[in-house]
């Protein structure tokens, strides 16, 4: 639902040139109106787009993204009814005393939410370095195949097995298994449990590196489902408390949501719409806020946004950071710089400097390679002296400077070498080869022109 929207969403964006703040609230409203359609939660679907595309909380973003959502979920209610995925009937009151052992669902879907994260990006860049398509399906698909004959209850989207985990019932995980017939040990009922949260993720990983096609939505909230139900029933079978499987089950899948996407207010409003099942909203806070900060703390981005911070493309509420993350060094670089060879002469210098509005000549050699600079000021005092025109040569006058940027550096970076430095003008070499320069100048400029445009977007 999140890609098929926002995909469409893009077309559109681009089709129309829209401008950056145009473009990311469109995708975002094309985002809430497929969530709040497939799945019906028309709150969550307003809140999961200002949490991941770091939309402001202003009146321009929120009216558009209600009416995106009201039109998803009146399309929805039209066309299939109006009853909510997870039916939950009877939701057990929350009682205080049983704070405590949400807290301690929250510290395990956290960590649980790291587990994920790391199964998926592992398996992300695994099947990236499988560079033909069908030995990845024969890899994913052979993996697969075994995993779900040995565990049934992997199969399909898990709409089944998650209706299962709110009811309490683990019957399922008997059904058509190896396990037949071990229903009846909570031993064996809490290794299975154990066993499909731990191989969701998998399963889902390889289904993604063979080809196929999926979100996290749907694993999150299966493995929370089962976490929730595992908790409960250990608690339960080790300690004689009697905490309510049901509840837990449904309050352990806004603790995965929230750790996995690092949406916390993602995971209460989609479980609540999605279950009706707000009558657990304190749970539900309880257990997202604290699954979330745990996550966090391990894990600096989710699963939706690694890739783009790895690229230095991942855009936040940071406004300068995200200004200096749309400049490019390639469309910065100057080039009216006169280059000079190593084997020129005092006075073929003179002759460069008389016909040029720069005072920094960059000296290479005859494949353009990169060998140092030429300062106007540093020379200066020997201009004049006639006599040392054909015995000093260029390659006595020129300097390495101490720093050197390349056209792939990212402008944080090159912002951050002109704020630590004296510079007023930066070398670009790629692979020894000189480019240009990048000035202060030009950056500031440049960042003065996009800063205005996003302040008026």
């Amino acid at each position: 639902s999140v890609s098929t929207g926002s995909a469409w969403g893009a077309n559109i964006a681009h089709f129309f040139r829209l401008k950056y703040k145009q473009r990311v609230l469109l995708i975002s409203c094309a985002a809430s109106a497929a969530i709040a359609a497939i799945l019906k939660a028309p709150i969550a679907a307003i809140v999961f787009s200002l949490e991941i595309f770091m939309l402001d909380l202003t009146l321009s973003s929120l009216v558009p993204l209600l009416i995106a959502s009201v039109t998803g979920t009146l399309t929805s209610y039209l066309l299939s009814g109006t009853n909510v995925i997870y039916p939950i009937e009877n939701i057990a009151g929350f009682d205080l005393k049983d704070v405590p052992f949400f807290i301690a669902l929250g510290l395990l879907c956290g960590f649980v939410s790291v587990y994920f994260a790391k199964v998926y990006i592992y398996f992300h860049h695994f099947f990236a370095k499988i560079k033909r398509p069908l030995r990845r399906l024969l890899i994913g698909g052979a993996a697969l195949g075994v995993l779900i004959f040995v565990f049934p209850g992997l199969y399909g989207e898990g709409y089944y097995q998650i209706n299962s985990c709110l009811k309490g019932d683990y019957s399922y995980l008997f059904y058509k298994s190896l396990f037949f017939g071990m229903q009846d040990n909570m031993m064996w009922v809490m290794l299975l449990l154990t066993a499909m949260i731990i191989f969701k993720i998998i399963a889902s990983a390889l289904t993604f590196g063979a080809g196929g096609m999926g979100g996290t939505f749907a694993p999150a909230m299966f493995m929370g489902a089962h976490l929730g139900l595992l908790f409960a029933t250990a608690v339960n079978y080790f300690f004689f408390v009697g905490l309510v499987p049901s509840n837990f089950a449904l309050v352990g899948m806004a603790g995965l949501i929230a750790g996995v996407m690092h949406a916390p207010l993602t995971g209460i409003f989609l479980i609540g719409d999605l279950t009706s099942g707000y009558g657990l909203l304190v749970p539900l806070m309880i257990v997202a806020s604290i699954s979330f900060g745990t996550s966090r703390f391990f894990l600096k981005n989710s699963v939706y946004t690694y890739e783009l911070a790895e690229s230095g493309d991942l855009i936040t509420h940071h406004t300068d950071r995200n200004i200096l993350t749309m400049m490019t060094v390639t469309k910065l670089i100057e080039k009216n710089f006169a280059k000079v060879s190593p084997d020129s002469t005092l006075g073929g210098l003179v002759e460069i400097i008389a016909k040029s509005d720069r005072n920094i000549f960059p000296v290479v050699d005859e494949e353009n390679n990169f060998l140092g600079l030429v300062f106007l000021n540093s020379i200066r005092h020997i201009m004049f002296k006639y006599e040392l025109y054909e015995t000093v040569m260029v390659r006595d006058l020129m300097y390495m400077p101490d720093i050197l940027i390349s056209s792939t550096d990212s402008m944080e970076r090159v912002a951050k070498r002109f704020q630590y430095s004296s510079n007023y003008n930066l070398p670009v070499i790629d692979d020894g080869k000189y480019i240009g320069f990048v000035s202060r100048a030009n950056v500031f400029s440049s960042y003065r022109r996009r800063i205005q445009r996003f302040s008026e977007d």
